[in-house]
């Protein structure tokens, strides 16, 4: 292996890593009531956030952050875990990635649910910055924490 392929497959690692923390930044702002101000930072001007039809889609960091903005009215409290990373460098400038999500979360009516769900993503990088340019949640099960998902699946 020559210094040119040594350097190429660092910038790989350097690149998936910057993109993992990108992912650790979204999570520990959807803890914090979706800080919709720090939110719209992690996306790229035309994002998509794809959250189906429970959710809507939301098209440009303006749209993102006003959805956020409105998200700690109905999910007063959440722990977002994402899992098992899945992230593949698709050019210098771009990559995709999926993520499982293990979410527990308290209602705006006091209810607490278990929530189960993968997230398909698109990143960018900007600037020398990786930022989000689509975010696809596809929803497994949402149901009460008291009956668990084995007895009443809220399907979102």
């Amino acid at each position: 292996m020559n210094l040119e392929e040594l350097a190429r497959r660092i910038q790989v690692l350097e690149d998936i890593e910057a993109i993992k923390q990108l992912k650790y930044l979204y999570g520990q702002i959807c803890d914090d009531k979706y800080n919709p101000d720090e939110m719209e930072k992690l996306f790229t001007e035309d994002a998509i956030w794809d959250g189906g039809e429970k959710f809507g889609v939301y098209k440009g960091k303006k749209a993102i952050k006003e959805f956020f903005a409105g998200v700690s009215k109905n999910l007063v409290f959440a722990v977002h875990y994402f899992l098992q990373p899945i992230i593949k460098i698709t050019s210098e400038t771009t990559a995709e990635g999926s993520w499982y999500l293990w979410q527990q979360s308290t209602l705006g009516d006091g209810k607490a649910i278990w929530l189960a769900a993968r997230e398909d993503e698109k990143y960018e990088k900007v600037n020398g910055k990786w930022l989000f340019k689509e975010i696809k949640l596809t929803v497994f099960f949402a149901t009460p924490y008291e009956e668990g998902w084995h007895k009443n699946l809220m399907c979102l």
